[in-house]
């Protein structure tokens, strides 16, 4: 069996409401802000978005925490909900993750994905702080600045762009460590604004913000913040959204003609997210990150002091037949690497001797039958509680949600752990489900929290395909 970790937590899109907000936008003496011409459709504006963020989950660091993400998407939903009519575009899929990197940072990608720095949400004070870099970064979002600045240069080939954004997105060296040569000069036309859209996308935001309930002179406060936390070379946030000159005072001017609606102020769960963030490990620099993936190379893996780099689940698979009554499908490039009461698949370099001797898997899932009392999430239960007496630093991060195993409801939620085989958190999915004669097939599912994206999306394919004929 494996050490168990850290939850991971699935892309999630906000598909822009049909219908619109019943508020007042605001006084009427607010700034319009009209797009800009631009050659893309907003089809393609989502594709190379989609396609850049799905570049980034699997090259960033992701903080894959429960708590700080569901924070982001309540903050994002509240933003969004108040987007004018005229303003909206169906197609658009908004999503709020964040990524464990020490800078103050956040960006935006066409057509929806953004992304929080963790350290971002650190240097807040309040959550309209937060909201206040949101709204902006939806600005340039809603009205569309990316393709825009595109359209008045060359022309790109989309699918020839979403992997070359990435050194754009972490910015200055640790950026150009990650993307060579030109891939940083397309990254910037996408990402790096000039300082009209950068004006635009101030005011934009102060109205959103306004609309959803928030002061948005705090936006204009937290641009302050970010200026005098900046350092000697300035903060990555700065380079990529420049000063448009006097911003704080534009800011606030534009606040002067806003009515903030139904003063809901805070939700509450910023204090709650601070201290949560405060109890995790610190976040490393991008530099450092972009250090480690130049050298291609991962944290020391097992007793020997190895570099392990372990290869993402393939887009081929695998059935294998376990038992007679379980048909299982995994990525074609994990093998079934152990037996006895369990079975686990894993990719090369995925299964590992721990310290102590046993055998452990930091990637891949574990699946095995047990038998206890009770309805099946007591059973559950039981089956976690066993878990954790091996797993000491093991934590719930999610309760129970409903899932299909075999055709058949089951439960599925996500943990917490430090890996005794790595040393780092992980990120953990267990998934159960009730067979006929009572017993409970179980499917544990496990990461490094910083690859917990593309894992988790492996581990709820894995679930749809299982196959049962356990009919006596």
């Amino acid at each position: 069996m494996t050490r168990l970790t850290h939850s991971s937590i699935t892309a999630r899109w906000l598909l822009v409401p049909v219908l619109t907000v019943s508020v007042a936008a605001s006084a009427a003496a607010q700034t319009r802000i009209e797009r800009h011409k631009n050659s893309y459709s907003t089809r393609q504006d989502v594709e190379l978005g989609q396609q850049a963020a799905a570049e980034v989950r699997q090259q960033m660091p992701m903080l894959n925490d429960d708590r700080t993400e569901d924070f982001a998407e309540r903050v994002g939903e509240r933003l969004i909900d108040v987007i004018p009519s005229d303003y909206r575009v169906p197609e658009f899929r908004y999503s709020f993750d964040v990524v464990n990197l020490r800078e103050i940072n956040a960006f935006a990608l066409p057509g929806g994905p953004m992304f929080l720095h963790r350290g971002m949400i650190e240097a807040a004070r309040s959550e309209a702080e937060v909201a206040g870099v949101m709204a902006h970064e939806l600005a340039h979002v809603i009205l569309r600045h990316g393709t825009a600045q595109a359209t008045k240069g060359q022309k790109f080939q989309l699918g020839a762009i979403a992997g070359q954004v990435l050194g754009a997105v972490i910015g200055g060296r640790a950026g150009a460590a990650v993307s060579q040569g030109s891939q940083l000069t397309l990254g910037t036309v996408f990402l790096k604004y000039s300082r009209e859209y950068e004006r635009e996308a101030d005011l934009f935001g102060a109205q959103l913000m306004a609309r959803a309930g928030y002061d948005p002179r705090a936006m204009a406060s937290m641009f302050q913040t970010i200026e005098r936390q900046g350092g000697g070379g300035g903060p990555e946030f700065l380079s990529d959204h420049p000063n448009p000159g006097n911003r704080v005072q534009a800011i606030n001017r534009e606040a002067q003609m806003l009515r903030v609606e139904g003063g809901r102020g805070s939700t509450g769960d910023f204090q709650a997210v601070h201290a949560r963030l405060n109890q995790l490990p610190a976040a490393p620099t991008s530099e450092q990150v972009a250090r480690s993936r130049q050298q291609g190379q991962r944290q020391p893996v097992g007793t020997n002091g190895r570099n392990v780099r372990v290869d993402e689940p393939s887009g081929d698979w695998r059935t294998y037949q376990p038992g007679d009554f379980l048909r299982i499908s995994v990525p074609a490039n994990w093998e079934q690497v152990s037996g006895g009461n369990t079975v686990t698949f894993a990719p090369d370099g995925g299964y590992v001797r721990a310290s102590n001797g046993q055998s452990a898997f930091t990637h891949g899932i574990e699946v095995g039958v047990t038998r206890a009392d009770g309805n099946l999430q007591q059973q559950t239960e039981q089956l976690l509680q066993g878990f954790a007496q091996s797993n000491p630093q093991l934590r719930r991060q999610t309760g129970y949600s409903r899932t299909s195993i075999g055709g058949r409801q089951g439960l599925t939620t996500t943990l917490s752990n430090v890996s005794e085989v790595t040393g780092e958190t992980e990120a953990v999915n267990v998934s159960t489900v009730q067979l006929r004669d009572g017993s409970v097939l179980f499917l544990i599912g496990v990461a490094p929290s910083d690859e917990a994206r593309v894992y988790m999306n492996a581990f709820g394919r894995i679930r749809q395909n299982v196959q049962l004929a356990d009919s006596r």
